[in-house]
């Protein structure tokens, strides 16, 4: 589909992504260099980093890649210090990082808990620590007055709760907080703007792989009416919104895009039902016999 968005409306700014290499983050990465940005990714795989970034210059996108893990402070150190000595700034950091499977509770090791929040919720902190230092207000590099802007990518699973992802849906619960609270005082001490996106499922995706394999005969539309794969694109777009001027007014939001999936509640009656079933029931109540209650006293 074609952007909204004018192809400049983030020229000049340098963004980090991490797990920019696929799936969602590769889409971000993409649209943000369409539009203007220069692109760091960062990722644990060399081979996927290497082809990522090899596919984004091939679009004429200034890109450059760096391996790391989110977990280790010291890599997320290093990269984003890296991402700075390369294209003299930072703007956009986007943290994209995440790590799932399904598992039920009683078979999920502490140390599986333990790795997705390490993942998502501290390797999300980490990276926003280290990147505070280029985002804030008159920061290294940072020629006009104003701060960077911090996305985190969350989920809807714990607005609610989700069969088999106790782990995924605390560390989400953690990244949401997160971006409130950093929106709070990073907003009011450094100009930095720090906003959220919580995707639905997205099609052709790592994620939608692990979570709804073709293993599983899936029913998820008869129950939830409003059930539909969205697009990487779909995601890119609120996270280009975001990042840009467009949405310098917004600030501690996440954006659910999903279509609105985590509102579905099984119809369980036909809409052309209602009316005779209203009826009826007014009829019943209105021809009940009315009690008059007795005084025990």
């Amino acid at each position: 589909m074609e952007s909204p968005f004018k192809a400049d409306v983030v020229k000049g700014k340098v963004a980090l992504i991490t797990g920019g290499g696929s799936g969602i983050g590769f889409e971000i990465s993409t649209q943000f260099g369409k539009h203007g940005a220069s692109i760091a990714i960062m990722g644990r795989r060399k081979q996927v980093l290497d082809s990522a970034v090899s596919a984004l210059r091939s679009l004429g996108i200034q890109a450059v890649g760096f391996e790391g893990d989110v977990r280790k402070h010291e890599d997320a150190k290093r990269v984003v210090e890296s991402t700075f000595q390369h294209f003299g700034r930072l703007d956009i950091l986007v943290n994209g990082a995440a790590g799932n499977f399904l598992v039920s509770a009683e078979d999920l090791s502490p140390n599986g808990f333990r790795t997705v929040m390490d993942i998502d919720a501290v390797g999300t902190f980490t990276m926003c620590y280290e990147a505070l230092k280029y985002l804030k207000q008159g920061g290294p590099g940072r020629r006009s007055s104003g701060g960077g802007t911090i996305l985190n990518i969350s989920a809807t699973l714990h607005y609610t709760a989700s069969w088999y992802q106790v782990h995924v849906a605390a560390a989400k619960a953690a990244i949401d907080a997160t971006t409130r609270n950093l929106a709070l005082e990073w907003g009011a001490d450094y100009d930095i703007r720090v906003n959220g996106i919580a995707p639905g499922p997205i099609d052709d995706t790592p994620g939608m792989s692990k979570l709804a394999p073709s293993e599983i005969n899936s029913k998820a539309r008869d129950y939830m009416p409003l059930y539909k794969l969205g697009d990487k694109w779909d995601i890119a777009m609120a996270a280009l919104y975001l990042a840009s001027d467009a949405g310098k007014f917004i600030n501690g939001t996440v954006i659910i895009a999903d279509g609105g999936l985590w509102l579905s509640r099984p119809r369980h009656l036909p809409k052309d039902a209602v009316k005779q079933l209203s009826r009826s029931v007014e009829k019943r109540s209105r021809d009940a016999p009315v009690g008059v209650p007795r005084s025990k006293l």
